[in-house]
């Protein structure tokens, strides 16, 4: 099988090979199981960062890790216990482990059962591979907040993966969303569901703030006192001031949520964004067009 992994002190994917997980049948499948054969997977932004070797250092990285979250495959085999889905099944689901040796970059990956969804039809493997860490991230990050009550929202990044799933997600739950992003933006977060747009935060007026686009300290300013303040990643929270209640959602594999966002997806409820495609052998110039910036939607690598 091919991979893609990072070393500590390299700059970009490396492309390797390695013997397949298995031939037809795989007996060691330890319960609860699922061996696919990837068919397409995206790349992200922290699929760069640790492809920098920048992100080693900061999460403890092992010398040598797998690249990607995304899967998109179909399943090759299944441990005994698993009656959920059969060889043949298309299936989407979250590889959540950055310190594994192999990540959803790769011709092969085992995930637990409960890390799958079927992937619907309406839905084609490239555009489901946007779907499970952008969409979760965002689900995860405004599901602890509870019911809207009345309360606004401001979402940062309004126009990216995560801000604008977030977008959507949280129209449709009834929250009164103000969308912060670039100005030539504004007709596509408005028409995914955001009542108000903004270029930069109007300080201490939101009740809450989803900080999609990592502004971290910046962010926190919009929220009034006693407020929310909701980040995408844990290592950057910013420090606590005016009684804001501080947060960072750490995205975890939740495969029957994960299928009630892809059915979403499929009937145009949540708008999937594909911004180019690319190989396993292609995979540096596709990284370096992520890094360039510039694109909306996800580089998705078809396998």
């Amino acid at each position: 099988m091919q991979l893609l992994i990072a070393r500590q002190h390299t700059t970009e994917p490396i492309l390797v090979e390695v013997p397949d997980l298995q031939p037809d049948l795989r007996p060691d499948l330890r319960p609860g199981e699922v061996l696919l054969d990837v068919v397409a997977s995206s790349v992200n932004p922290v699929d760069l960062f640790v492809a920098s070797g920048r992100a080693h250092p900061v999460f403890g990285l092992p010398e040598e890790v797998g690249l990607g979250w995304d899967v998109i495959g179909r399943v090759r085999s299944v441990a005994a216990d698993v009656g959920s889905f059969n060889p043949g099944d298309l299936v989407a689901g979250l590889h959540a482990d950055p310190t594994a040796p192999s990540g959803a970059h790769a011709t092969q990956v085992v995930l637990a059962a409960a890390a799958l969804a079927l992937v619907p039809a309406g839905l084609s493997p490239v555009e489901a591979a946007t779907v499970p860490l952008n969409a979760l991230t965002a689900d995860q990050a405004l599901r602890p907040l509870g019911e809207p009550a009345g309360r606004s929202l401001l979402i940062t990044g309004a126009a990216g993966a995560v801000g604008g799933y977030a977008v959507a997600l949280a129209s449709a739950a009834g929250w009164e969303v103000t969308a912060l992003a670039r100005g030539d933006d504004e007709a596509w977060v408005r028409a995914a569901g955001a009542t108000h747009f903004v270029t930069s935060p109007e300080s201490a007026a939101y009740d809450v703030v989803l900080d999609a686009a990592v502004l971290d300290e910046i962010a926190v300013t919009a929220v009034r006192d006693g407020g929310d303040y909701v980040g995408v990643m844990p290592s950057a929270t910013p420090a606590v001031e005016r009684g804001v209640r501080v947060s960072a959602v750490s995205v975890r594999a939740e495969g029957a949520r994960l299928g009630e966002l892809l059915a979403r997806a499929a009937t145009g409820e949540l708008e999937v964004r594909v911004a180019g495609t690319g190989s396993l052998d292609d995979a540096a110039a596709v990284y370096a067009k992520v890094a360039g910036g510039g694109h909306r939607g996800r580089w998705v690598l078809e396998v």
